[in-house]
């Protein structure tokens, strides 16, 4: 069955967000969203080898450095990078990959969708959250 808006599934059931290039720099977009986000009910768990800690939360240099299970796995790279991030997401077992606004892979989503993953491309979570929130 497929979900018909997979933004929203992915806002209503999973609240534990794993934000890829997430930088401790405040004026960065990554910042702004992640504190949003987590100012919204949603942990935020950053996945960044350039950083120590962002938000209060222990940062790790790759996805698979977790120790507790992610479910959404929100991309702040550029779209080149995009294969690694997903082939990763799939290997910890997270249930959805959100391509921030202005990144897109359609490779590399298809695969995750076929990995059983929600996918959303191009589409900032922080600008869908609001969007949605009447509907959360």
């Amino acid at each position: 069955m497929a979900v018909s808006d997979p933004a929203l599934e992915m806002l209503r059931t999973m609240r534990t967000i794993a934000v890829v290039g997430l930088s401790s720099r405040k004026f960065k977009p990554s910042y702004g969203v992640s504190a949003y986000m987590q100012k919204h009910g949603y942990r935020i768990i950053p996945v960044n080898p350039l950083e120590t800690e962002v938000l209060g939360e222990k940062a790790y240099a790759r996805l698979e450095d977790l120790t507790e299970p992610v479910e959404i796995v929100n991309v702040f790279r550029l779209p080149q990078y995009v294969p690694g991030v997903v082939e990763s997401a799939i290997r910890i077992g997270a249930k959805g990959v959100w391509l921030q606004l202005g990144i897109e892979h359609e490779e590399a989503a298809q695969k995750a969708r076929d990995a059983g993953l929600l996918v959303v491309q191009d589409r900032c979570i922080l600008m869908e959250h609001q969007r949605l929130r009447s509907q959360l």
